[in-house]
């Protein structure tokens, strides 16, 4: 994959988890999908020895390291902030984020803790990943101390942290005046609104699915969340605190809404169309939140920044892993260029 050589001064901090993962795999016959009232479920003969189809091992990955390597690929100066351990795990990571161009001096090295690795069973295009998050402990001050202040702070999944981190962070965000992107991770979806109020407060541009918002609204004490609109969750999302909100909701398409003007303007676009059967969704939603605030960053509009992360999001699909897809600008021009006359973002 060819890269943008960084040429922009503002430099974008990605702050969360970093893992390897091993993708398995499994054969059709290993498994099947039961479809259950609430949900699908994968299943496998408990004690049989089930074959699979390969292995393929892919380090640096994680929200936060997705978006750190999507922001480098579209020529932002990109850094991540994350904690690997002093093993050949470790190693790995920090091989792969330097040669994605992603600046590794605020990785944190911990000798008495191992590297993330987790495991995602494959099954066609669907994915469950089996987790293990090491205890790291963070310390904002320290991890920042006499490093470059960011023009921009990107927040996604860590672990568990003590609530004191996101107060860190949040009176970091205030006190320089950083802009801040937020796509929670899932624990940080069902900590709830109120704990990290401060942190949605200062959310220059807030990113999740469908699903992830109807949840937080709903933690939020939001009432009658089951009969709001898409259009209304944007707006009950912006009420929250974040400036732009970006819902993405599958194969419908995804919405934003702009809380920045006196007229507050809310756009939807439609996917674009698979060149071919995703292979693996993985990543997907990451590229298209990293893609999206990278866009603004860049100085484009809302409805430009939706082409360009729905064009970064189908194109990761179709790799196996969060990175390999991930598209330069010159990249996503030449895929603009062939797309749809409807591949446009409309006001709603």
């Amino acid at each position: 994959m060819q890269h943008n050589r960084s040429t922009h001064a503002q430099q974008a901090l990605s702050i969360g988890d970093i893992t390897i993962d091993a993708f398995i795999e499994l054969e059709q016959k290993s498994a099947h999908i039961e479809h259950e009232m609430y949900g699908n479920e994968i299943c496998m003969n408990f004690g049989d020895k089930l074959p699979y189809r390969n292995i393929i091992e892919v380090p640096a990955v994680g929200n936060s390291a997705n978006a750190s390597v999507a922001m480098a690929r579209l020529g932002l100066s990109s850094a991540l902030l994350a904690y690997v351990g002093d093993d050949i795990h470790g190693k790995q990571c920090l091989k792969q984020l330097k040669k994605e161009y992603v600046d590794t001096k605020y990785i944190v090295t911990d000798k008495n803790l191992h590297t993330n690795y987790h495991f995602v069973l494959r099954y066609g295009a669907e994915r469950t990943i089996l987790i293990k998050h090491s205890d790291f402990k963070r310390n904002l001050k320290k991890e920042l101390s006499g490093k470059k202040i960011p023009s921009l702070i990107y927040l996604s999944s860590i672990g568990e942290p003590p609530f004191s981190y996101y107060n860190d962070i949040a009176r970091y965000v205030y006190t320089h005046n950083i802009k801040f992107v937020f796509q929670p991770g899932t624990r940080q979806i069902d900590i709830g609104y109120e704990k990290l109020k401060d942190i949605y407060k200062l959310t220059n541009i807030f990113t999740c699915n469908v699903e992830e918002a109807r949840h937080i609204l709903s933690l939020a004490s939001h009432k009658n969340i089951k009969t709001l609109s898409v259009k209304n969750i944007l707006q009950e999302m912006h009420k929250l605190g974040p400036k732009i909100v970006v819902i993405t909701d599958g194969p419908k398409g995804a919405y934003a809404f702009d809380g920045r003007q006196v007229k507050n303007e809310s756009y939807f676009i439609p996917i674009y169309p698979d060149p071919k059967p995703p292979v693996d969704r993985t990543g997907a939603g990451d590229a298209f939140a990293s893609t999206f605030a990278s866009a603004i960053m860049l100085d484009h509009d809302i409805k430009t920044a939706l082409q360009w992360a729905g064009i970064n999001s189908m194109s990761v699909v179709q790799y196996i892993g969060a990175q390999e897809g991930l598209l330069t600008q010159k990249k996503i021009q030449d895929f603009l260029k062939k797309a749809p006359k409807e591949y446009v973002a409309r006001k709603m």
